[in-house]
């Protein structure tokens, strides 16, 4: 009977450690500021392209085409590096992974004028920097789940991702204005020597004044050496995925690809339930209103709406994946973001095709519709909240 024992006092030390782990009040409000202070710079990074797309078309000769090519490659990056970047939070800790990818996109889109300058195949040198974009930023959204659900209690996880969160409207707003008047006054360039030099500043500060120096030699130690970190277990995958839960979960990423409207909302007081029913119930009506109306006010009120409503979705889903599994949040949220990332390779090409056959939008939004509410019903009929990941056999890495 002693080893039981001994185990049930290693488990509860574990528990011990990890509960003094979490941030304290001070802490946790530095950390909620900044962290979405970068996710607004995260956005600004990816919506600099979009915003110049036009005038650098103009000045590279590029087609329609060739410009869909610059702006779709972003995702084939973002796709691959999901569970990647939910892995390694779960590992090193999610804020060195934050820290470490946008030092590196910050760089990256700082040096974008200098990459279309470097030879004749702009097109080239443009496609492969959105790719890198992509799979830098792709670790940002997981390792930012495998943080929150490791350093904040659980009464205040969903407030603090709906806040975080909320920075990725803010940042397509921001640049959206102000990158339209820098394109004016001082050419498209100074778009992304703006974004990625904030960035850059934004990476140093967290590394002079929220992040141990010791603490991120030793996690860079650890990714050149490819060792892993005490503490930490084996992904109960196989447990994981015969939860009907986690794939209705996972499920529901899967109607965010329409979200083309920057709308900010923040749902931190409701319950997991409501909010998916806002975020995808009455999200997919406003969506079947826009598909049948021709008045410009209400197009924007119904797109506005819908955008905005299943921002609630997004709390919900990220918060749902932090309470089903914390040990592994991580990478658990970069399987359901990748999910996510791809219906909207697949849904941005299939609402081209059905624009081009149908020659009409009506299509478009009814299928957004379908998609939410079949989300929904998965998520009602096989959703929880109950923690799926505990296991009597715990393994290291």
């Amino acid at each position: 009977m002693q080893p039981p024992r001994d185990k049930a006092h290693r488990d509860k030390a574990n528990q011990d450690t990890a509960g003094d782990a979490q941030w304290t009040r001070p802490e946790r409000q530095a950390w909620t500021g900044t962290l979405l202070l970068g996710t607004c710079l995260l956005y600004c990074a990816r919506v600099s392209m979009p915003i110049c797309i036009v005038s650098m078309s103009q000045d590279f000769g590029w087609n329609k085409k060739e410009a869909g090519i610059v702006l779709s490659s972003f995702f084939w990056g973002y796709c691959l590096t999901q569970i990647l970047g939910g892995h390694l939070g779960d590992r090193i800790g999610g804020e060195k992974v934050i820290l470490l990818s946008a030092s590196a996109w910050g760089f990256l889109t700082a040096a974008t004028p200098l990459l279309a300058h470097l030879g004749s195949a702009h097109l080239v040198f443009m496609t492969f920097s959105r790719i890198l974009t992509g799979l830098l930023q792709g670790v940002y959204f997981p390792a930012l789940t495998s943080l929150l659900s490791q350093k904040v209690r659980e009464s205040e996880r969903a407030f603090i991702y709906s806040t975080v969160g909320a920075g990725s409207q803010f940042g397509t707003l921001v640049t959206g204005a102000v990158g339209s008047l820098l394109l004016d006054w001082c050419g498209w360039q100074s778009v992304f020597y703006l974004s990625g030099g904030l960035t850059l500043l934004w990476v140093c500060y967290v590394y002079r004044y929220l992040l141990s120096k010791q603490d991120l030699i030793l996690a860079l130690g650890v990714l050149a050496q490819s060792l892993p970190m005490a503490g930490h277990t084996r992904v109960p995958w196989r447990q994981l995925f015969r939860k009907p839960c986690v794939w209705a979960g996972s499920s529901t990423w899967c109607p965010g690809w329409w979200r083309f409207l920057p709308v900010c909302s923040v749902g931190f007081s409701l319950t997991i339930s409501s909010v998916r029913v806002m975020g995808l119930g009455l999200s997919s009506v406003f969506a079947l209103c826009l598909g049948h109306t021709s008045s410009f006010c209400k197009s924007v009120f119904f797109a506005s709406a819908s955008i905005g409503l299943h921002t609630f979705n997004h709390s919900g889903i990220s918060v749902n994946i932090q309470d089903l599994a914390p040990s592994c949040a991580g990478v658990l949220f970069g399987v359901a973001n990748t999910a996510g990332a791809l219906a909207g390779v697949v849904g941005v090409g299939l609402g081209g095709y059905l624009i081009e056959s149908t020659g009409s939008w009506t299509s478009v939004f009814n299928l957004v519709a379908a998609v939410s509410s079949l989300g929904l019903c998965s998520f009602l009929v096989f959703g929880e909240a109950q923690r799926v990941d505990l296991s009597p056999r715990r393994e290291d890495l």
